[in-house]
C-alpha cells in the first residue's frame, strides 16, 4: 500500500519548465494586446483589456497542463487554485486595496486632499516636489517596513497634487514606487529583510550594511533624475482648503510610523476624514456610504487580478514550474564556478530570486521559496550569509518594483487612474538599483 505522505512529497518535488507557460500566455495576451492597439493608434491602448480578463486564458492553460503533466483531476486543481487565491498574503493585499480605495475617495470628498496639496505647495518649492515625494515615500517605507502600506498611505495625497497642481501621473507614480521599494529593501523590519536574513542565517546589521552600500548610490542618482524632471506648476494658492483637512494624513503617518497595523491605520483614516467632513462641510452619512462603496469599486480589477495571480502561482508551484526554474538557474550558476566561485554564486542567487519573483509577484514569498537553494549556493561559493541575504532581498525587490502585475504597481495605477505599465515605466529606483547592485557586487567579488 502506498504511503500518502510519500506520494504527496513525490508530487511536490516534480519539476517542469513547461509549467511556467501560463504566465507567458498571460503576459503575451496582456502586453501584446496593448502593443497592437498602440500601433493601431488606439487611445489608452493598455486600458482596453483589463489584466483580470487577460489572465483567464492563462488559468485554463494551467488547468490543462495540470491534467497533462501531473494527472491531477480538475477538482483537485480547483482546490489548489482556491488555496492559492485564499492565501493570507493575497487576502491581506486585497483588504488593503479596498481600504485604500475607500480612504482615497472619502479624503477627496471631504477636502483632505485639497488641504494636503496646499500645505505641500507651501513647504516644497515646485521644482522639488518630485524629489520630495520620493524622500517621503522612502522614509515612511523604511520606518514601516512595507511598500504596500506606504503606497496606501501616500497615494491619495499624490493624487491631489496630480489633479490640483497638474503633475504628471506617471512621474508621481514613479516617485512613490521608487521610494516604497527603497524602504522595503532597506528596512530592518521589512518582511523581505526578515525572510532573507533568517533563511541565510545572517545578522540583521550585517545585511543592512551591505544593502546600504548598494541602495544609497541608487537613491542619490534617482533623486537627481527626479529633480531634473521637476515640472513648472501653474497653481495659485487659495484659502478655500481648511488646514484641519490634513489631520487624517498626519494621523495615518504617525500611526504607521508607530507600527500600528495598516488595516487599523486606514480604517481610522476613513473615520477621521468623514468626521472632519461632517463637522466642516456638511458631509452626510449617505455620502460616506456611497464614497466607501465607490472606493471599493475602484479597486475591483486589481482585487480580482490578485486573487487570480495567487491561484495561478499555486497551480504552477504544484506542477513543478518554480522547482524547475530554481534547478535551472542553480545549474547555470554552478557551471560558472570554475572561473569565480563567489561571483557565480552571487549571479545564481540574484537570478534565482529575480526569476522566481517574476512568477509569484510577491517578493517575500519568492525569498522563502528560494532561500534554501540560495544558502547552498552561498556555501559553495564562499559568500557570507549577509551577502547572500542582501542579494536575495535586493533582486526580489527590484523585480517586484518592475512588475506591471505586482501589487505595488496595481495599487498605484488604480489610485492614480493610470496603467500599471505607466507606473513601472517611471520606476527609476529599481532600474538603477539593478545596475548599482550588480556593479558593486562584481567589484566586491573580484578574484
Amino acid at each position: 500500500m502506498n504511503n500518502p505522505i510519500a506520494v504527496e512529497q513525490s508530487k511536490s518535488s516534480k519539476k517542469s519548465l513547461t509549467a511556467l507557460l501560463p504566465f507567458a500566455v498571460f503576459l503575451g495576451i496582456f502586453l501584446g494586446t496593448g502593443v497592437i492597439l498602440t500601433l493601431q493608434g488606439a487611445e489608452f491602448a493598455f486600458y482596453q483589456l483589463p489584466a483580470s480578463i487577460a489572465i483567464i486564458p492563462a488559468i485554463f492553460v494551467a488547468l490543462y497542463l495540470g491534467k497533462a503533466l501531473g494527472k491531477d483531476s480538475i477538482d483537485k486543481q480547483i482546490g489548489q487554485f482556491i488555496n492559492g487565491a485564499g492565501h493570507s498574503n493575497i487576502m491581506t493585499m486585497c483588504i488593503i486595496y479596498l481600504l485604500a480605495g475607500a480612504f482615497a475617495t472619502v479624503a477627496k470628498a471631504t477636502g483632505s486632499v485639497d488641504a494636503s496639496v496646499q500645505l505641500g505647495l507651501a513647504v516644497f518649492p515646485t521644482y522639488l516636489l518630485l524629489p520630495g515625494l520620493f524622500l517621503v515615500a522612502a522614509f515612511l517605507s523604511t520606518a514601516m517596513g512595507t511598500s504596500m502600506g506606504t503606497i496606501a498611505a501616500i497615494a491619495p495625497i499624490a493624487l491631489g497634487f496630480i489633479e490640483s497642481a497638474g503633475l504628471d501621473s506617471a512621474l508621481v507614480a514613479g516617485c512613490l514606487i521608487s521610494g516604497a521599494i527603497f524602504g522595503d529593501n532597506l528596512s530592518i523590519i521589512s518582511d523581505t529583510t526578515i525572510a532573507s536574513t533568517r533563511s541565510q542565517g545572517a545578522h540583521m546589521k550585517d545585511k543592512f550594511k551591505i544593502n546600504f552600500k548598494f541602495a544609497v548610490p541608487a537613491a542619490i542618482i534617482c533623486l537627481i533624475i527626479f529633480a531634473i524632471l521637476g515640472q513648472s506648476i501653474n497653481y495659485e494658492m487659495t484659502s478655500d482648503a481648511d488646514i484641519i483637512g490634513i489631520v487624517p494624513y498626519i494621523v495615518i503617518l504617525v500611526l504607521a510610523l508607530s507600527g500600528v497595523n495598516v488595516f487599523v491605520v486606514l480604517a481610522l483614516g476613513i473615520v477621521l476624514a468623514a468626521v472632519i467632513g461632517m463637522l466642516n462641510n456638511d458631509y452626510q452619512l449617505s455620502a460616506l456610504v456611497n464614497d466607501i462603496n465607490s472606493g471599493f469599486t475602484s479597486m475591483q480589477d486589481i482585487f480580482i487580478l490578485s486573487l487570480f495571480i495567487g491561484g495561478l502561482s499555486e497551480l504552477i508551484r504544484h506542477q513543478g514550474g518554480l522547482a524547475a526554474l530554481t534547478q535551472t538557474i542553480e545549474s547555470l550558476a554552478r557551471k560558472l564556478s570554475p572561473y569565480n566561485k563567489k561571483r557565480a554564486a552571487g549571479l545564481g542567487i540574484a537570478g534565482l530570486t529575480f526569476g522566481c519573483n517574476f512568477f509569484t509577484a510577491n517578493n517575500t514569498v519568492s525569498i522563502i521559496i528560494t532561500g534554501e537553494t540560495a544558502k547552498n549556493l552561498a556555501t559553495d561559493g564562499e559568500l557570507t550569509p549577509a551577502q547572500s541575504a542582501s542579494l536575495l532581498d535586493i533582486f526580489a525587490c527590484i523585480n517586484q518594483g518592475l512588475l506591471p502585475y505586482g501589487a505595488q504597481a496595481l495599487l498605484l495605477g488604480a489610485t492614480l487612474g493610470i496603467s500599471p505599465l505607466a507606473v513601472i515605466s517611471h520606476a527609476f529606483y529599481p532600474m538603477i538599483l539593478f545596475f548599482t547592485a550588480g556593479v558593486a557586487f562584481w567589484r566586491m567579488t573580484r578574484a
